[in-house]
Parts: C-alpha cells; structure tokens; sequence
C-alpha cells in the first residue's frame, strides 16, 4: 500500500531563498515539515508558511522519517551530520542530500550516514528561486537503487525532472559538468554579443539568428544577457538574479577541484572559473551571472583605450 504524504515526516534544515520555497511545496503536498534554520528571520518566515519550527537541528530530526538538508557549503554538510543530526536521527532516517558540494563531500556524507544507520542521497537541484517556488526544480540524485526510489515521491513534490545519475556522489558530479556548460556558455553568448557590438551588429538581428541556428543554448533563449530579446531575461531588470554571479563562482570553484583531482584537461572550465571569480569579487556578487558581460564589455573598452 502507497505510503500517504500525511505518515511521512519530513525534517528540513536550511530554510533560506532555496529551502524555504522547497520545503512550503511539501508541506501544501500534506506532508508535516519540521523546519530549522540558524537564521531568525528564515525561521519566521518558515513558521508563517505553516512549518512546524524546531529549536534546534537535533529537535527536528528527532521525529522524521527524512531529512532534507540545503546548507551553503560541505563544510556544513559534514559538521551538521558529525555533530548532531545523524546521532538525533531515528535509526534508517533517509538523508537526502540537497546542497552543491564537492563530490567528495557528498561521499563522505554518505559515509557517514551509513556509518550512523542511516540512508543518504546526494540532489542538488538546478532551477533557483522561481524554480524552487514553482515546483519545477530539476534533481540530480547520487544512491542506492531503493533510497532513490523512497525519496522521489517528494522530489516530484518539489521539482519537474529527476534524473538517477548512479552511485553516492554522482548527482553533485552531474551538478558540477551541467554548470561548467553553462558557465562558459553564458561567456561564449556575453562575447558573441560584445563582438556583434562592435560590429555594427543589431541586438535582435543577433539573437534571431542564434536562437534558430547552431549557436543556440539556453544562455541567449532564456538567459540573454542583453536587454530586449528575451524580456524575462535578468539582463531587463539590470542583471537581478536570477543566479547570483557569487553562486556561480562558488560551483565553478567546484567544477576546479574536480578537474584538479581527476587531472582533466579542462581549460575552458578553468579559464571560466578565473573570470567568474573575478566577476564575483566586485558587484558582480549579487548580480545575474549573465552580468558577466559588462565586464567583457568594459575590459574591451579599456583594451581599446591601451591601443
């Protein structure tokens, strides 16, 4: 007999732009979610959208069935698990594993739960906020055959596309190669278009001919970093993400250390990771990473002004 959303309950820890939106999805889906964040004003978000708010991470695990973890780094992730959630956790709590990390990291969580009793997958999610809020996330899950199967009824609560990539760390390894494509996809599209400046080139004569030709990607159909062509784009709300241009830097800091330990003749991916690093070092921080074309724009400019 199918499990009803109502006798599963769900701990989710980390209730910040992503979390919060994800976990509000299940608890509409009827699933009882006890919630925690070291946040205050997270948390009082989280208890007005219905969340049963825990005082601690350990209280609200203690009573869950899965635990839903979306925190800013592995360091996190692992320091969570070692100090308090998996000794709190009731023995065989699904862990599921939402945060981007290292691959590493994933595993060595992993390790861990399954050290402490415990089940764990890795899925991280692609889609940001609108993604989160609209139940249309995309999942890359890294696990065993049946823990994947026990946690896709509430991935399909909270994303659209749930993809089984393999083994334990395998859905942050498909996390990583998806944003090193589309890191350096957005630059080849902010280039084409500085270029296409330069020669005389209209904005929408552009896109109309990219969109429909070899070049096409979802860096110029959905995320055109130039006003006007794509009127969703961040580009029309001046580069408000969207993706953050820091967020990015931090998966391309990810992708670098994956090529790095498995010695990848990457460049495009490191080359791509050099230039968001210095976009997210300045304003570029909190802007759309398909902001990264006022810096090409006004690198060329100052090239120019050397000649």
């Amino acid at each position: 007999m199918t499990e009803t959303p109502s006798a599963t309950t769900v701990a989710f820890l980390g209730l910040g732009h992503m979390g919060l939106p994800m976990a509000k999805n299940l608890v509409a889906a009827g699933y009882p979610v006890h919630g925690f964040d070291l946040v205050p004003a997270a948390v009082e978000a989280a208890r007005a959208s219905g969340i049963m708010v825990a005082q601690n991470g350990a209280e609200a695990v203690a009573s869950a069935s899965v635990v839903i973890t979306m925190f800013p780094a592995g360091k996190h992730v692992i320091e969570a698990y070692r100090a308090e959630l998996l000794a709190a956790a009731r023995p065989g709590t699904l862990f599921i594993e939402s945060s981007t990390i290292a691959v590493d990291e994933a595993r060595a969580a992993h390790a861990l739960a399954l050290a402490a009793g415990h089940r764990n997958i890795d899925a991280p999610v692609s889609g940001g906020v609108v993604g989160a809020e609209n139940g249309t996330l995309a999942f890359m899950v890294g696990g065993a055959d049946d823990d994947y199967a026990a946690a896709l009824p509430l991935l399909e609560v909270m994303g659209k596309r749930i993809v089984h990539c393999g083994g334990p760390g395998l859905g942050q390894a498909a996390k990583v190669c998806n944003n090193m494509i589309l890191a350096v996809s957005q630059i080849a599209v902010a280039e084409a278009f500085v270029l296409g400046e330069r020669l005389g080139l209209e904005h929408q004569a552009l896109f109309d001919v990219v969109s429909q030709a070899s070049g096409q990607c979802w860096s110029i159909t959905t995320n055109c970093p130039v006003p006007g062509p794509v009127p969703t784009s961040p580009a029309n709300r001046d580069y408000q993400p969207g993706f953050a241009g820091a967020l990015m830097a931090k998966d391309l800091g990810l992708a670098l250390h994956a090529i790095e330990q498995t010695s990848t003749d990457a460049q495009m991916g490191r080359l791509a990771q050099q230039m968001y690093a210095a976009f997210a070092a300045g304003d570029g921080a909190s802007r759309d990473f398909s902001g990264i074309i006022t810096d090409i724009r006004d690198d060329t400019d100052i090239r120019d002004d050397r000649a």
